[in-house]
């Protein structure tokens, strides 16, 4: 809804009012589409912080309370109540599914789990020591030129198909990007299998022997799943939603998601963790580099504190949080200087003043890497787990942004800087 122009700018003489738009809850934004028409200037904002980009119905993010809704649920209610296949359900739909919705849902992705044979050919063709993010790209990229029924935009039908495609086998393709890592042979998925045992299963079973599946540990993967499965417009979302409003494919924009979270800002953030708890090295070393992140004057920065969006506790944390130590405590893990060195710098940083002072709690990337690596999983295959999750959310947002009337090409403008016009001058004059 909208106020009657009660926005008011003049520039240079020039007014123009301006509408004043309101969603359901959040802040209300200016309505600037016509400024340039009638007062010629753009707006200003690196990054887009201040900018909103479009009209969504999925997530919703108050950052200063530390709130994360799914089409109005709570992100806790959802990790500790539901499972990750029946959430994306909900951010494809709009609503949770009933019985029979949810079983034929399950049902169509577990027999989509499957990818073409050929796709194999590509694994062969990448180095054996390439990171699998790079494979993820490439791979997703191409899934176009062997699904070609699934890339009309403008086909309800075919939106449908392909999303469930994507959300069934990024999961296969992923473990194969691990499997190829460590030269072992690939392992099809198992229609017996839920979604996350299915993806643990394709990583960790070997001919020579089967893997043992455990709730605690399928459960844990599934929350994590869920925890990352949107985050309303992030980098690689707004990746996702302008390379898709050029009217490309939908695998090649997924793919385009990938490349921007492979970014160590956005979803290398927990493999990012594991490289800082690696550079502290043992735990009588963490006051040294807990101080030199509290000094500005010192490029050392610590990973997995705080959050550009969250203020308050990430609400993700507290429930990653608990599913950690749960973890840990079923494993066993001993030991493990890395894991050591992250648990004693979680109790440092929930009591430190600092820390309390600045609300750099730990965040959900914290945990997730720690996770992540008591189950086994190596350090460049976290943010793999993280696009095996986003992928619903980045799936959903393509899809209502490809159904929303108002949408146009993404075209940002600039505040040009560079040269005026020259003569251009020969070369032997030069």
């Amino acid at each position: 809804m909208n106020d009657n122009k009660n926005a008011k700018l003049i520039l240079n003489n020039k007014e123009v009012e301006l509408d004043v738009l309101h969603g359901s809850v959040g802040p209300s934004v200016i309505d600037i589409r016509k400024l340039y028409g009638e007062i010629g200037c753009f707006t200003y904002d690196p990054g887009y912080g201040a900018t909103g980009s479009c009209e969504s119905a999925i997530t919703y993010i108050d950052g200063e309370e530390g709130i994360l809704l799914h089409r109005g649920y709570s992100i806790d209610d959802l990790a500790n109540k539901s499972s990750f296949l029946e959430v994306a359900y909900l951010l494809l739909n709009g609503e949770l599914p009933k019985k029979e919705e949810k079983e034929e849902f399950e049902n169509a992705i577990t027999l989509h789990t499957m990818v073409h044979e050929q796709l194999i050919n590509f694994y062969r063709g990448f180095r054996r020591d390439a990171h699998p993010m790079a494979i993820m790209v490439g791979v997703v990229g191409a899934l176009s030129a062997f699904y070609p029924d699934s890339t009309n935009i403008d086909d309800p039908y075919e939106r449908m198909v392909s999303s469930r495609r994507l959300i069934a086998k990024i999961p296969t393709i992923a473990a194969m990007a691990y499997k190829y890592a460590l030269g072992q042979p690939f392992n099809y998925p198992l229609n017996d299998l839920n979604y996350s045992e299915n993806f643990l299963n394709m990583c960790f079973s070997v001919p020579a022997e089967k893997y043992k599946l455990n709730k605690t540990i399928s459960d844990a993967l599934d929350k994590i799943l869920i925890l990352h499965a949107d985050h309303e417009q992030n980098a690689s979302t707004s990746t996702v939603r302008i390379a898709g409003s050029s009217g490309a494919n939908p695998f090649a924009c997924i793919a385009s998601g990938i490349a921007s979270l492979w970014g160590p800002s956005h979803g290398g953030a927990n493999e990012a963790v594991l490289n800082m708890l690696s550079e502290i090295g043992s735990k009588d070393k963490i006051m040294e580099y807990v101080n030199k992140a509290k000094d500005k004057d010192d490029p050392f920065r610590l990973f997995g504190f705080g959050h550009r969006v969250y203020k308050n506790y990430d609400p993700r944390a507290s429930v990653m949080r608990k599913t950690c130590h749960e973890v840990l405590d079923l494993l066993g893990v001993k030991n493990e200087p890395l894991l050591d060195i992250a648990m004693e710098l979680e109790k440092i940083a929930l009591k430190d003043e600092y820390f309390i002072e600045k609300k750099l709690y730990p965040n959900v990337d914290f945990y997730s890497g720690i996770i992540l690596k008591a189950m086994g999983f190596p350090t460049d295959m976290f943010t793999v787990l993280f696009a095996v999750a986003r992928t619903v959310g980045w799936v959903a947002q393509w899809n209502e942004m490809i159904t929303d009337p108002v949408q146009r090409i993404g075209r940002p403008r600039q505040l040009y800087t560079g040269k005026v016009s020259r003569k251009f001058v020969p070369l032997e004059k030069r």
